[in-house]
Formats: structure tokens, sequence, C-alpha cells
């Protein structure tokens, strides 16, 4: 299996979809609070699929 680099689009979203969910474990964003897990998970799936998939 070969990696290939995701495009800076689905890095990006990765990254921010990863702190959002960080920050509303802290209680900084309190309507996410109850996604902060989903939304961890969520950008480290992109990532991963940006990582394996060609293209994304």
């Amino acid at each position: 299996m070969k990696l290939s680099e995701p495009k800076v689009v689905t890095f990006w979203i990765s990254v921010i979809l990863a702190l959002l969910g960080v920050l509303a474990s802290q209680g900084m964003i309190p309507g996410l609070a109850a996604y902060a897990f989903g939304l961890v998970v969520a950008g480290f799936i992109l990532l991963a699929l940006g990582n394996l998939m060609k293209g994304l």
C-alpha cells in the first residue's frame, strides 16, 4: 500500500475538526460539547483517508 500526501484543503479541514473537538471537550465551545469526541475522530479519519486515497 502506497500512501499519498493529502491535499492542503483536506489537511486543514481535518485540523479544524480536531481542534473544534478539543476546544469543545475543554468547555470553550459549549454548543459542541456533546459532539467533541466525534469531531476529533472525524478529523483523524479524514486525515487518514487523505493519506490512503489519492486525490483526496
